[in-house]
């Protein structure tokens, strides 16, 4: 009897045909103490249960050394699914049609049907154990709900010794597809069970598979419950698919291809463009779409154009709401950038343009568009309906925000310079480490690697300082776009109306700490002798000089506006980050926690991607059209591609890699700023910082010891194949970060969300404020501007 109390304590429940057998009385002999083993436990039986005489004796009948299990028929019981459904706020007639149709046919069995599935393995099935099949209430009674969400009810029958559930499975027997929001499953013990599945639901006539949804609760591989292991493999392999064919636009396959669909031969030569991604020339890898290739070049993907929209997998798509907001956006830079051919078509033809007081009319009085100029204007539909809503044929833009104070803001040089820290394009600027500065280009192709700056140009300007002591004294900083333009200036200039140089700017670091431009050199293809490659230019001492230095800037302008939206902005926050994310897709599960992490920050990017190859980065697109490389906008891309290392891509190793700061544990962040009014730099380091906390504690939950990261054949699966299918042509570079430990992967999810967040949002958001004046960007300087040297030759 002692022994029985010491294992059975005070407390024992009456032995009751109410009790599943889910709760087996279980001895632990190590512990002595009595426990259950609970599973779930329907409501009404909970609260019989609870009303039970409870037993103070304990049963003579129990051995110290075993207690029986009481072992019972399971009882079912009901549980109840709320099922949100999203719905579109405007339908085409066609939609209205079959939504009608989708829901009388639900009389005739073709609904919506669910089946929850279980952690746990039924021992007679070896599979996971089921519910039964349930249909989704009122699909007919609520189709003609107008409302964003609509909410359905389900109720599924369960054993008692059902587990918890971990997956639930849908099959649409309708004729369209619907936006699956969540799932919220209330009844069992353990609380109520949320399925966030935000996902379009295709039909079963287009895909027989039941899709598969999964439980909030973020499972390692190891640690995937027995009943979710074989569903884990069969989601993602159905991501993958198997790399043929053609992707229908309701496929939801993540699969990675080169960039050979940006130009389009089968229009003239005009179009033709090279294969982005090989070889011949690296570049990141892009979704594939598997579309057939042209008729003319084998190698290169047939396009699709605007209006008919191109494959990226369903889920990535915009939904209607940011479709609304991207198309609002869109409108408005689709203007923008035909607002440089439309001032050259006005000004070449009807001489509209007279000075100045004409650009600004742009945003006050607006445009008036002439005959022919409107007709060019009818291939965006929903931009003609603006500008006829406003006035009749009238264009007319907001003021941007570097004009709306001061309208000459852009020709002074403190606002070029302060540009440089804190305007659209903030991350080229960096220290001067030696001087004269030295190209890395070949010499034997491109002539002398030396600067033509030399002492007497800039010694003027350093306070009395020697060149010397002023790079000592951390004063002399640039912008380097010499090697960057100079390989296509002598193809850029053949270019009708395309004239460039590649530039150097040379600042001077003030005592009020403001950065003061000293210095402009323009390089051209070297013809054998230096004087008339280079041209150095200074700050003006009359009023020629005046005008000769403000078109310097403009070509440096020009210079900056190409780096910033093909490598800083396109390369590094857009096309690079694809691999990762095409990655995470098919080898991350969505029950993965680190795929839980990345996903809010690798939404849309692949659809944002998609719209830039259909529209931006294309053959004769916004990008062509409207920057002074033109049809080699995307080669120059490429070539910055070569240089890109994507463990320099974090903002502190960047800073230091420009020299911008220095390593300093006394400092908030462990680095000292070179320049102190540095904007994007103070504000970026204090994001990077919070970033890198959140995923630090983030990862150290999930990875407590670093031999479960090693372990995590998804994790490894996806770091692996971001780099060597993602990126293969850079695969064999030695500077790839391990993946080994809790720090390593801190760094590089660190990195990723820096660069799909704040680095994006610091090269993107500034456009309109900045560029939404050409004259700030530099544009016009691509088809205009001319520098004479003192011999009277034109260099452009």
């Amino acid at each position: 009897m002692a022994g029985a109390k010491e294992i059975m304590g005070s407390l024992m429940v009456e032995k009751s045909s109410l009790l599943p057998s889910s709760f087996i009385l279980q001895h632990n002999l190590q512990h002595n103490k009595l426990c259950f083993s609970p599973s779930l436990i329907p409501q009404q039986q909970k609260r019989k249960l609870n009303s039970r005489k409870v037993l103070r004796t304990p049963m003579a009948a129990i051995s110290e050394n075993l207690v029986r299990a009481v072992q019972e028929k399971p009882v079912q019981f009901k549980v109840r699914a709320v099922v949100i459904v999203k719905k579109k706020n405007k339908e085409d007639l066609k939609e209205t049609i079959v939504n009608h149709f989708d829901a009388l046919t639900e009389i005739i069995g073709r609904n919506v049907v669910l089946e929850l599935l279980s952690t746990e393995i039924d021992p007679k099935t070896k599979a996971p154990k089921k519910s039964n099949q349930a249909v989704l209430r009122d699909w007919s009674k609520k189709s003609k709900i107008k409302a964003e969400r609509v909410t359905y009810t389900v109720d599924f029958i369960v054993d008692s010794n059902f587990g918890i559930p971990g997956a639930i499975t849908v099959t649409n027997k309708h004729q369209k597809e619907f936006f699956l929001e969540s799932i919220t499953i209330e009844g069992f013990a353990c609380g109520a069970v949320h399925f966030t599945c935000n996902s379009w639901v295709q039909s079963q006539k287009d895909h027989p598979e039941k899709r598969i949804f999964f439980s909030n609760m973020p499972y390692l591989p190891s640690e995937t419950p027995a009943g979710l292991k074989e569903l884990r493999e069969k989601e993602l392999k159905q991501l993958r698919g198997d790399g043929q064919g053609f992707r229908k636009l309701s496929d939801r396959i993540y699969d990675f291809a080169t960039y050979n669909d940006l130009g389009n031969p089968d229009k003239g030569i005009d179009l033709v463009r090279p294969t982005l991604g090989g070889e011949s020339i690296p570049y990141p890898r892009r979704c594939r779409t598997g579309r057939p290739p042209t008729d003319i070049d084998m190698s290169a993907e047939s396009r699709v154009e605007k209006p008919l929209p191109m494959y990226v997998p369903r889920d990535e798509a915009f939904e209607e709401t940011k479709q609304h907001t991207f198309s609002a956006g869109r409108l408005r830079a689709v203007l923008h950038n035909l607002l440089p051919s439309l001032i050259a078509s006005i000004s070449a033809h009807n001489h509209d343009f007279k000075g100045f007081s004409d650009v600004d009319n742009l945003y006050k009085d607006g445009l008036l568009l002439k005959l022919g100029l409107q007709d060019e204007l009818k291939k965006f539909p929903k931009i003609v309906h603006k500008i006829q809503e406003t006035s009749e044929g009238l264009l007319k833009y907001d003021t941007p925000m570097i004009v709306s104070k001061d309208k000459f803001a852009w020709l002074r040089d403190d606002e070029f310079a302060r540009q440089a820290l804190a305007g659209i394009n903030p991350v080229n600027i960096e220290k001067l480490e030696v001087f004269p500065p030295v190209s890395k280009l070949d010499p034997t192709i491109y002539g002398p690697q030396e600067s033509a700056i030399k002492d007497e140009h800039i010694l003027g300007y350093l306070n009395g300082m020697s060149v010397q002591e002023a790079l000592e004294k951390n004063k002399l900083f640039m912008l380097d776009f010499h090697d960057a333009y100079l390989p296509f200036v002598e193809r850029i200039n053949a270019l009708d109306g395309r004239k460039t140089y590649a530039t150097r700017t040379l600042f001077f670091l003030s005592s009020t700490g403001t950065l003061k431009p000293i210095a402009i050199e323009l390089s051209l293809p070297s013809t054998g002798s230096e004087s008339q490659s280079k041209r150095v230019v200074t700050p003006p001492i009359d009023a020629t000089s005046n005008w000769i230095w403000q078109l310097a800037k403009a070509h440096v302008c020009s210079n900056d506006a190409g780096i910033h939206q093909l490598v800083n902005h396109w390369l590094r926050t857009h096309a690079c980050l694809e691999p990762f994310i095409l990655a995470a897709h098919r080898q991350l599960s969505a029950m993965h926690p680190i795929f839980k992490l990345l996903d809010p920050h690798m939404r849309y990017t692949l659809e944002i991607n998609c719209l830039a190859r259909q529209n931006l980065i294309n053959a004769g697109g916004v990008i062509e059209a409207c920057f002074t490389p033109g049809q080699y906008c995307m080669e120059i891309s490429a070539a910055a591609y070569k240089d890109w290392r994507f463990d320099l891509e974090g903002l502190p190793a960047d800073l230091i890699r420009r020299g911008m700061a220095i390593e300093d544990p006394s400092q908030p962040h462990g680095l000292k700023l070179l320049i102190e009014d540095y904007p994007y730099a103070t504000d970026g380091l204090l994001i990077w910082h919070a970033i890198e906390k959140w995923v630090k504690t983030y990862v150290n939950h999930y990875y407590p010891d670093s031999v479960l990261i090693r372990n995590d054949t998804e994790l490894q699966a996806w770091y692996n194949e971001s780099i060597n299918v993602g990126h293969a042509d850079l695969r064999k570079a030695n500077w790839w970060p391990k993946l080994s430990n809790c720090d390593d992967l801190v760094r590089i999810l660190t990195t990723l969300i820096w660069l799909a967040s704040a680095q994006h949002a610091a090269l993107n958001f500034g456009q309109y404020p900045y560029g939404g004046i050409f004259t700030n960007v530099g544009t016009g300087a691509k088809s205009r501007s001319c520098i004479w040297d003192a011999q009277g030759v034109r260099k452009y």
